[in-house]
């Protein structure tokens, strides 16, 4: 099959997904994904569930990885989905590329527990990775949409409570901006968030918080003294503009950042690990990060 072939087939599905995202209830939703993690193989990788003072975490192990080095993940899904299985198969990709071990947060979901429960989680995570004996230099930090905007929330807090920084972060597809003042650009239709999913997803994690909270919307934060910052979004989804505003807002701060856009991509299409700029943008955070742990990577591997 050949890689357009591929890409024509993914594509032709991500209508059923975006209507699924949009009007499934959220409790019938998290008990598929629920279902689906029990089945879910990672060749070459261990998992290994573990409490993080608390809160609930998966370990991801590759065979004869660095135990001294970390990739701390927060996971997407609109602050109301747990970790999928596609989530488990990506973050072991990048784990094995790096040869280090990935810890992925499973953080308390909105509605329940809106802001500011699921960041408390992922802060204390962090933190626990401290006292686990993982130095601040031997960590680093990747989320993917509602993840992405965790670490960035997170990469905040830390540093405003005078706490070490990991040593970079890395975004992808990241939501910046729960006010509503931002948007996507003119008649550009994302072919997988619906806007409605999005309005379902910020009012179940907003709750009657102020949205313009920095630490719920980071394009109203202070972006000074920020790790090395990478972030990738796709040519063809709402959350773009997201991604550009946070780059240059990181970059007037004096923060090392680099954005890519990928062209004709949709919202974390590193998920499908089948598409080659799925495996080329993995690739890229995987080097990226490793880069700053002073590792090398590993060839991609034949997906």
């Amino acid at each position: 099959m050949t890689p357009l072939t591929v890409e024509r087939k993914i594509r032709a599905g991500l209508p059923v997904v975006r209507v699924i995202q949009a009007y499934l209830p959220f409790s019938v939703a998290c008990w598929l994904i629920r279902q689906g993690l029990r089945r879910v193989q990672l060749p070459g990788v261990t998992r290994e569930a573990v409490s993080a003072d608390g809160v609930r975490c998966e370990w991801l192990v590759p065979q004869n990885s660095a135990h001294d080095r970390v990739l701390l993940y927060l996971h997407g899904g609109g602050f109301v989905f747990g970790l999928t299985p596609p989530h488990l198969k990506m973050v072991a990709y990048l784990a094995q590329q790096m040869g280090v071990r990935a810890l992925l947060v499973d953080y308390c979901l909105a509605p329940r527990h809106p802001f500011p429960a699921p960041l408390d989680d992922c802060v204390a995570v962090y933190r626990w990775l401290g006292s686990q004996g993982i130095a601040a230099q031997d960590t680093v930090i990747a989320g993917d949409s509602a993840g992405g905007n965790l670490a960035i929330a997170s990469l905040m807090t830390l540093r405003d409570r005078g706490e070490p920084l990991p040593a970079a972060a890395a975004c992808l597809s990241p939501v910046a901006d729960l006010s509503g003042e931002g948007g996507a650009a003119p008649g550009l239709e994302d072919p997988l968030l619906h806007p409605r999913a999005m309005r379902r997803y910020t009012e179940a994690y907003v709750a009657r918080h102020d949205p313009r909270d920095p630490l719920v919307s980071p394009v109203f934060g202070d972006w000074r003294d920020l790790p090395p910052l990478l972030v990738h979004a796709g040519e063809d989804e709402m959350l773009r503009d997201d991604a550009t505003r946070i780059a240059a807002l990181a970059q007037a701060a004096g923060v090392d950042v680099r954005l890519e856009i990928y062209p004709r991509m949709w919202h974390v299409w590193q998920l499908n690990l089948a598409l080659p700029q799925a495996i080329h943008a993995l690739d890229d955070i995987a080097g990226f990060l490793g880069s700053h742990l002073g590792l090398g990577t590993r060839q991609p591997s034949s997906n």
